[in-house]
């Protein structure tokens, strides 16, 4: 398994952009700060530019430097956090504007899979943490779903398949549901 992971980290580290598990579906990675993996990332799902792009961090120190979280972020984080949820917050100006299409804001995933984490960490960077298929068609579950051009394929098995519930913190509002939804409305209504 580390010599994947090493692989991956020197395909990032080239501005390649790579295919991984996470706790949810496959995403589609390349290094968050990397103007050229970034580019890249939106010519293989065929994006429209200006629609936002979440990133994937490891631990909350790089959460920490990505984002602004105030105390009640701070409580649903260590609620959810690592798990399938995307939060959406204030982003740090070390966040390029491309992934915050404009918003100012940024979704951040922070993957209960230990090989996305081991990525990551290993990057020690945040990567994109969007689903490694063409724009409006199905998430895969499986490597055989992918229909992405990338650089490497980092094969972690069948995932679940549910898609992580995409939460605004800021608005305390649902912005897609997905795993764990019930919990997460049932703490939004008591975080008031």
């Amino acid at each position: 398994m580390d010599d994947i992971i090493q692989r991956a980290v020197t395909v990032l580290r080239r501005d390649g952009i790579i295919v991984y598990p996470t706790d949810t579906i496959y995403g589609l990675g390349g290094d968050a700060f990397s103007d050229i993996a970034i580019e890249r990332v939106y010519e293989a799902k065929s994006r429209l530019r200006g629609k936002p792009v979440s990133i994937a961090v490891s631990d909350i120190e790089m959460l920490a430097c990505v984002a602004y979280i105030d105390e009640k972020a701070m409580g649903f984080i260590n609620r959810f956090l690592p798990g399938p949820v995307t939060v959406i917050l204030e982003a740090k100006g070390c966040v390029p504007d491309e992934l915050t299409g404009g918003t100012g804001k940024i979704g951040i995933r922070w993957p209960d899979h230990k090989i996305a984490l081991a990525i990551i960490r290993e990057l020690d960077a945040p990567i994109t943490a969007t689903s490694a298929n063409i724009s409006g068609e199905i998430s895969p579950r499986r490597i055989s779903e992918v229909n992405v051009r990338n650089d490497l394929v980092v094969d972690g098995g069948e995932l679940p398949g549910t898609p992580s519930t995409v939460v605004d913190l800021q608005n305390k509002e649902i912005i897609r549901p997905g795993s764990q939804l019930d919990e997460i409305v049932d703490y939004l209504i008591r975080m008031g």
